[in-house]
């Protein structure tokens, strides 16, 4: 330990530190894939999980997805009206709901609320040394911990995504009946036909890597927070901050790569 304190940076200590984070962020990431094809397998811990990131959150799912839908609907249709074309009002919010909306909201939502809550909980187990306890009684706890909360985010997102992209359509459904008198069925009918199957598959991939950045990134924060109540706390919030870091950057990622593949 004497000799660790004494050793001088390589570059300096922020970049050193940089870079061993980022060591240490991918062995955690190689042992999850490492751990979660091997059994036992926490099925019940799973369905658990799902359960508490799924049916937990759609209080808050629904109406964050109603409001986005009624919302981007009203701001969109004075842009479209000076045109003389409020008849795109459908298919414009079915692209922007399905394509990026949709993935992004839900994903942002699930970070400040589970993945604070992954940070927290996993933390105050550390702290409190019951991790220790369970490896004492020949319980594996980065499966019964980690994997368990990662797969069940990486399933339960999806879920969540296609929920709110339903949920934003009828609140976009509303606002367009009530001011242009549409009704359901023509709506429904020119959101189908403005997307395509590269939306779809593009928004569930979206929304597995939003779901696992989210999980492994909570779980990996919480596991490695220090000792002390104030190491909880910070693991909760850099879960958060780090999550929705990723997640636009993923987002980033894949518009271009869907991008690239739409111009073929």
């Amino acid at each position: 330990m004497a000799e660790e304190a004494d050793r001088k940076p390589v570059l300096s200590k922020k970049i050193d530190k940089f870079f061993t984070g980022l060591a240490s962020a991918w062995s955690f990431v190689r042992r999850f894939f490492k751990e979660v094809f091997l059994p036992p397998y926490e099925l019940k811990e799973v369905f658990h999980q799902c359960y508490r990131i799924g049916v937990e959150s759609l209080p808050l799912i629904s109406l964050t997805g109603f409001i986005v839908g009624i919302v981007f609907t009203n701001q969109s249709r004075p842009s479209l009206s000076e045109f003389g074309a409020t008849s795109w009002l459908p298919s414009l919010i079915s692209i922007a709901v399905v394509r990026a909306m949709g993935p992004l909201v839900t994903a942002l939502i699930a970070a400040g609320k589970m993945g604070s809550s992954i940070g927290a909980e996993i933390g105050s187990m550390k702290v409190t040394e019951q991790i220790d306890a369970m490896e004492v009684s020949a319980t594996n706890p980065f499966k019964f911990l980690v994997v368990t909360r990662v797969l069940a985010t990486t399933f339960m997102i999806p879920v969540l995504v296609m929920y709110t992209d339903f949920v934003a359509l009828m609140g976009s459904f509303l606002s367009v009946n009530a001011n242009e008198n549409v009704s359901m069925t023509t709506f429904f009918v020119e959101v189908f036909e403005s997307i395509s199957f590269l939306d779809i598959n593009s928004s569930v991939l979206k929304s597995l890597l939003f779901g696992f950045t989210i999980g492994i990134v909570g779980c990996y924060k919480g596991y490695n927070s220090s000792k002390g109540t104030e190491g909880v706390g910070r693991a909760a919030n850099s879960a958060v901050v780090m999550a929705m870091f990723l997640i636009f950057i993923e987002e980033l990622l894949v518009l271009q790569i869907v991008n690239a593949i739409r111009m073929m």
